[in-house]
């Protein structure tokens, strides 16, 4: 794999809903087209992360969306696929009966619930490569997990040839400087937490798995490409522009912020699929006036 189409900012896509839960694609359309603009916008989609709601559709209808986007991607913009889970088994099973074609890569999330040893994660992310046709990303969330992918092995995965790089959403700065620090040169470190992607950049990673590009793909965007080009005065005045906003994206859980923020800007509905529910009226107002406030 050619890892610099992971350079710069990936947009973990939202799964727009109607308002009986089915997915409205006319939404989906809407927001390829926003996100992607050639040289204004994101670099490259990702289909079913945690933002698109992977835990509440089923296996058909991931590979329903993944067959829209591929579809409706006349500047083939590069797609990267989510396939995780805490069942390796299912993963495999998963992925051999998966369509890869015009798939980049795919992104697996750290095992949740279980808790693994550092060891189990090893086996179950081999065992995932293994099996993949396209290269894998690792995806660190203990926030969301329970369990952290430790850097050291972070670093074990990142010699099996066909793991190419970690999607780093820890928050533990001190640990990505430690992947970078030890990494093979081809591997790939991403921020996976929008608001410090800038000061990642300034020590190694190459771009970002966002979440906020979904709604405001030019700008953050635009962030990311004046931080890889070490103009850190310039990024971090749009990074500062995402200040306020950022943490209502995460108030009632996400993606219930972005969805509301993708409403306010006629993107696609803010309906989300249970167990969580749409935004509150408090919510909605506190993302208009920080749009409003910080000209987003």
């Amino acid at each position: 794999m050619n890892t610099s189409i992971l350079k710069g900012t990936g947009v973990a896509l939202v799964t727009p809903f109607h308002t009986d839960y089915s997915i409205d694609y006319q939404g989906l359309n809407n927001l390829l087209t926003h996100t992607y603009h050639a040289g204004r916008g994101v670099d490259y989609w990702v289909v079913q992360g945690t933002t698109g709601e992977s835990p509440t559709l089923s296996n058909i209808e991931k590979r329903q969306v993944l067959d829209f986007v591929r579809h409706n991607n006349p500047n083939r913009v590069p797609i990267v696929y989510g396939i995780g889970g805490n069942n390796t088994q299912s993963v495999l099973e998963n992925i051999k009966k998966n369509d890869f074609e015009n798939v980049d890569a795919i992104l697996s999330v750290v095992p949740y619930y279980n808790k693994p040893t550092q060891n189990g994660l090893i086996a179950h992310y081999k065992a995932i490569a293994d099996a993949s046709p396209v290269p894998v990303i690792l995806y660190n969330v203990p926030g969301r997990t329970g369990i952290n992918l430790k850097a050291e092995t972070t670093l074990a995965l990142s010699e099996h040839q066909n793991i190419v790089a970690v999607k780093e959403a820890s928050g533990d700065l001190a640990q990505c400087m430690e992947i970078t620090k030890h990494k093979p040169k081809d591997f790939v470190l991403l921020s996976g937490d929008d608001l410090t992607t800038p000061a990642m950049i300034s020590f190694g990673a190459e771009g970002v798995i966002s979440v906020l590009a979904n709604a405001f793909p030019h700008d953050f965007s635009e962030m990311v490409r004046q931080a890889l080009a070490t103009n850190f005065q310039k990024s971090t005045e749009y990074l500062f522009k995402f200040l306020k906003i950022n943490p209502l994206m995460y108030e009632e859980s996400n993606p219930v912020g972005i969805k509301e923020a993708l409403q306010q800007l006629n993107v696609c509905k803010n309906i989300v699929r249970l167990p969580l529910i749409e935004c509150s009226k408090n919510l909605s107002e506190k993302i208009k006036k920080a749009k409003e406030e910080n000209g987003l």
